[in-house]
């Protein structure tokens, strides 16, 4: 039977949203594309503005970033820098979701 002071406890099996949402991507096995969706459309937001208007093609395979970009300069940049960029994609999505990219 329902008793209005059970409302006041906190039932010690409950979850936050954000782990009840894990544990659910992860129990169906779509975590590690949840990820790489959020990558692709969070791109402008993790690289800047900069890098995502002069990003041609993006895409995730087997946890490789393949990225084409029309700027031999940002290329160069990107290559040069790639640990860096993997870390911060990494660090923003809060999941291991890049372990490398390739450069079109």
């Amino acid at each position: 039977m329902f008793n209005p002071k059970d409302r006041t406890k906190r039932n010690s099996d409950a979850l936050d949203l954000g782990e009840a949402i894990s544990q659910y991507l992860k129990f169906f096995k779509i975590d590690e594309k949840y990820h790489q969706t959020a990558l692709v459309n969070n791109w402008e937001k993790i690289m800047g503005k900069t890098i995502a208007t002069r990003t041609e093609k993006l895409y995730v395979h087997k946890k490789i970033l393949f990225l084409k970009l029309n700027s031999s300069a940002l290329k160069n940049e990107m290559f040069i820098n790639k640990l860096k960029v993997i870390e911060l994609i990494n660090k923003e999505l809060g999941a291991e979701t890049i372990i490398d990219i390739k450069l079109l």
